[in-house]
């Protein structure tokens, strides 16, 4: 359920592109799972070049924690922009409904987290 906060309409008239909580760092967001790509392919050169299974593990690690950290602050805008956007929501009777669908999607994506 998007609200009308949640699009931005095209200058050339074409259909509105949502916004996301994200959208405002999102070079931020690229540049930073650029390099863990980067940190990725260095971990699958290391096992082509049988380097010593606790440095790839090291490497790996420090993936992971990147990871975390991608996915900690993606949470935390979704929470910032797209629940308080929906406690925005005009007509109480949908402000509880969408209230509940985005701290619901909140709980789900935090739960896969720590799976």
């Amino acid at each position: 359920m998007e609200s009308p906060q949640a699009t931005v309409a095209n200058r050339a008239g074409a259909a509105p592109a949502p916004l996301h909580g994200y959208t405002a760092n999102k070079d931020a967001y690229l540049r930073r799972l650029k390099r863990i790509e980067g940190q990725v392919r260095g971990i699958a050169r290391m096992v082509d070049e049988d380097k010593y299974c606790i440095d790839i593990l090291t490497q790996v690690s420090a993936v992971t924690k990147a990871l975390h950290a991608v996915s900690l602050g993606l949470v935390e805008e979704h929470i910032g922009h797209c629940v308080v956007g929906a406690a925005a929501e005009p007509d109480p009777d949908l402000r509880a409904e969408a209230i509940d669908v985005k701290v619901k999607e909140a709980a789900e994506a935090i739960g896969r987290l720590l799976r």
